[in-house]
């Protein structure tokens, strides 16, 4: 980056703005990683088709220590981020998609306990959901 903007100076032109913030970018993220790793922090994903009810379990994990948001579908994972996730959302997703996520769901049945399964869900957990019970499958998820 520095390199870059001597040989901008040098030469009379306008430094390359758009690479240098791509720069910065990738520089930010990687520092957050370290910082990630360093402090322990557990990135997590919470996926709903109630976003309201994803905001507050996202809100209470946050409270807990844990860096999480919430939203209404998947979208690419970072590194190492644990995905908690409802059935309800499942629509054609794979294994692949989630990662071993924390299923949470209403429904007790053995077809979605089979579903979770196929998903390859490192936990499964019927709602109403208790955040200590959650904190706890999540921290088992993250030291995996």
């Amino acid at each position: 980056m520095r390199a870059e903007l001597e040989i901008a100076q040098s030469d009379r032109d306008a430094p390359p703005v758009d690479r240098l913030i791509e720069d910065l970018g990738e520089a930010l993220e990687l520092l957050g990683e370290v910082e990630s790793v360093a402090l322990a922090i557990v990135h997590v994903l919470v996926v709903d088709d109630d976003e309201r009810l994803g905001e507050l379990t996202a809100r209470g994990l946050r409270r807990l220590g844990f860096d999480a948001e919430s939203a209404g579908r998947l979208r690419t994972l970072r590194p190492r981020e644990v995905v908690v996730f409802d059935l309800g959302v499942s629509g054609s997703l794979t294994a692949a998609e989630l990662a071993k996520p924390i299923v949470v769901t209403g429904a007790a049945d053995p077809s979605s306990r089979a579903l979770a399964e196929d998903l390859g869900a490192s936990s499964y957990i019927v709602k109403p959901v208790e955040l200590d019970e959650l904190a706890a499958a999540i921290k088992r998820r993250a030291s995996t």
